[in-house]
């Protein structure tokens, strides 16, 4: 039951998107969320099975907690950066990016005459900073870290409508109107007689989503302005960036270029309506959590020992999930298939912001089981794991686990074959890249 105290908490919550914080007696914060509706997504904390959905870590910050606190925001997409931007000023105690952001996305721009907006992982990070690493550029802004990645790449999606960006295309020079650089192996004036290459409009660019970049549409002072746009609205500034969308637009009118002029105006009504409809969904999965059933199977994947890979796959009511796949690089050195399904359990669990799952599903047999349920056990989780054994040709043979379970089993087979398709395509990958 929820006391008195928490529900008059949860009665001072808007039903409107925004951030939240659990803070302790000294007024210090020990967590920040986001929410589609601040109000339900804080009552889903005082849920009876919270232990479950959201593990131990977030039960002792409840423990630790003594007032609620908030601020609304117009969108979720608002929301999303906001609470990115607030973890990385606070660093709260109980928010994943405090123990590990280097697995975490940021949204980075680039360094160049025309900067590119990207997504990067946190462990690129300090590499691309100097310029080195694979990345192989310098950066000059970075926003993050976002513990959800697939909701950041949404997020990008809404934003690059407003102002499409450059993120691939290759620059065109305003003089000679060619590519700024050559093609690959290939001079533009070689004995051969190849004619210079004109510049051609990327993908992106004939479907609204680049400016004309690769075109040479937009010179550098005006995609200067709209980087300057993009990174305001990162930094939680989007009054002032439709106060310096509005001065565009006033000056465009000016000098008679109506149809900037309008564009502009679109933009402005854009940024005060936006319409993250994907996000707010994506947010809805994680406020009824209760009403999704979600299954997360794990597979091994190597040619005689050699790169060694692991990978989690998702199933949720009975739907595969490829937005919440992952990778993992195994790092144990020897060929232990069982000591690398623990060490890509022990990596999937330090990652509490990812919802728990009702079903873990190993490919294997009574040691795999064994062994996910001790890593489980280490961790503090009670997840009922079950193993789907293969004949010869690697067809499913038999289940084990506690039998109740089997209502989920044509759930459980596809979750198991889809680690399986997944683990192969990426070991595959990884070999060729070696090669």
């Amino acid at each position: 039951m929820i006391s008195q105290d928490i529900k008059n908490l949860i009665k001072k919550l808007p039903d409107t998107p925004g951030v939240y914080f659990f803070r302790q007696k000294s007024g210090g914060i020990l967590y920040i969320g986001k929410a589609t509706s601040l109000r339900d997504r804080v009552r889903s904390y005082f849920s009876q099975d919270i232990a479950t959905t959201r593990g131990p870590k977030i039960v002792a910050m409840l423990e630790a907690f003594e007032d609620i606190d908030f601020q609304s925001t117009d969108s979720v997409l608002e929301a999303l950066i906001l609470e990115a931007n607030l973890i990385k000023k606070y660093q709260p105690p109980y928010n994943t990016a405090q123990k590990d952001n280097k697995s975490f996305s940021y949204v980075v721009i680039t360094k160049e005459d025309f900067p590119r907006v990207l997504l990067a992982r946190g462990r690129d990070i300090e590499f691309a900073a100097a310029g080195e690493g694979e990345l192989g550029y310098k950066i000059a802004h970075s926003f993050g870290p976002f513990p959800q990645g697939s909701a950041i790449k949404e997020g990008l999606v809404l934003i690059r409508k407003i102002f499409p960006y450059r993120d691939k295309c290759i620059p065109c020079d305003e003089q000679t109107k060619t590519p700024q650089v050559r093609l690959r192996g290939i001079s533009p004036k070689s004995h051969l007689g190849v004619e210079k290459q004109l510049c051609r409009p990327c993908f992106n660019r004939q479907i609204g989503l680049c400016p004309g970049v690769c075109t040479g549409e937009i010179n550098k002072e005006e995609y200067k302005q709209t980087i300057k746009n993009i990174v305001e609205f990162f930094k939680g500034n989007k009054r002032a960036v439709i106060k310096n969308l509005e001065k565009q637009m006033q000056d465009y009118a000016k000098s008679k270029e109506f149809e900037k002029a309008s564009e502009i105006k679109h933009r402005i009504f854009a940024l005060n309506h936006i319409r993250d409809i994907s996000l707010i969904k994506q947010e809805n999965i994680h406020e009824k959590e209760g009403m999704v059933y979600r299954i997360e199977a794990y597979d091994v994947a190597h040619m005689s020992g050699k790169d060694v890979v692991g990978v989690m796959t998702v199933v949720e009511n009975g739907t595969v999930v490829k937005a919440e796949y992952r990778k993992f690089k195994i790092k144990l050195e020897k060929n232990n298939d069982v000591g690398s399904l623990k060490e890509m359990l022990r990596r999937r669990l330090n990652h509490d912001e990812w919802r728990l799952p009702n079903l873990i599903v190993v490919d294997g047999a009574a040691a795999q089981k064994n062994a996910a349920e001790a890593v489980l056990y280490e961790y503090g989780y009670q997840i009922p794991v079950m193993a789907i054994t293969k004949d010869e040709y690697h067809r499913p043979k038999n289940i084990l686990g506690d039998r109740t379970h089997l209502v989920h089993d044509k759930e459980m087979l596809l979750a198991n074959n889809e680690a399986h398709r997944y683990g192969i395509a990426y070991h595959k990958k990884l070999r060729d890249k070696i090669q």
